[in-house]
């Protein structure tokens, strides 16, 4: 029988690319993009996407019940969350004047800052927009074939501050230092776009694939 995956469909998240980047990481899997409960329950693995405003995102996963899908499926199958989803998995988020997020890891969203320099002092554009160093706090099957420090893809504004070192599974930094990954059990969730960092991010989406959510 042919493994699916399901990428939740509320408006927010560059569904195309995470999709097509799914289906080229292992083309025998079965990529659905939807949100309906029945298709996301019935897949085997689950990606949590979001790009934009957490206030909008957060609007959207509300009015659609979004939340209610994402427990359910962490209480059973693997579960990957890239950019906004990993923030919004988080407490709350300094954006848009402070938007309660969905508490599922413990930590909150702050913004950058105006005035971001880099360790040389350097001026620091804000949003970190290009590709960052990720450095691996702990082993992790997704991590499986992937160099610690290994460049990916950003595009973010505000950052993921865990609050608990025990789920933080990679960091970055600019101008602070910053969750770039955090896990539990069967859950993982990244800060970069693994569909746009190329060779690792492949890697990365086709270890979510072969995951059976055991850490």
């Amino acid at each position: 029988m042919t493994a699916s995956v399901a990428v939740i469909d509320y408006g927010m998240g560059n569904l195309h690319s995470v999709a097509s980047a799914l289906q080229h990481a292992d083309p025998s899997v079965k990529v659905n993009v939807s949100a309906d409960p029945a298709v996301i329950r019935a897949a085997d693995r689950v990606v949590f996407p979001g790009v934009g405003a957490i206030r909008d995102c957060m609007a959207e996963i509300h009015r659609l019940g979004v939340g209610d899908m994402l427990r359910e499926a962490m209480a059973s199958k693997p579960v990957l969350g890239i950019c906004v989803g990993m923030q919004a998995m988080l407490d709350h988020s300094q954006e848009n004047d402070g938007v309660d997020c969905l508490g599922l890891f413990s930590g909150e969203v702050k913004f950058f800052g105006n005035d971001l320099h880099d360790a040389a002092g350097q001026r620091l554009k804000v949003p970190h927009m290009g590709w960052n160093n990720v450095q691996q706090d702990r082993a992790h099957p997704l991590w499986a074939n992937i160099p610690d420090g290994e460049r990916f893809y950003f595009v973010h504004s505000y950052y993921a501050d865990c609050a608990d070192e025990a789920h933080a599974f990679g960091n970055c930094d600019y101008g602070v230092k910053f969750t770039a990954a955090i896990g539990r059990d069967n859950v993982f969730a990244v800060q970069f776009h693994p569909e746009k960092s190329h060779t690792a991010g492949l890697r990365l989406l086709h270890n979510f694939l072969q995951w059976d959510g055991q850490i």
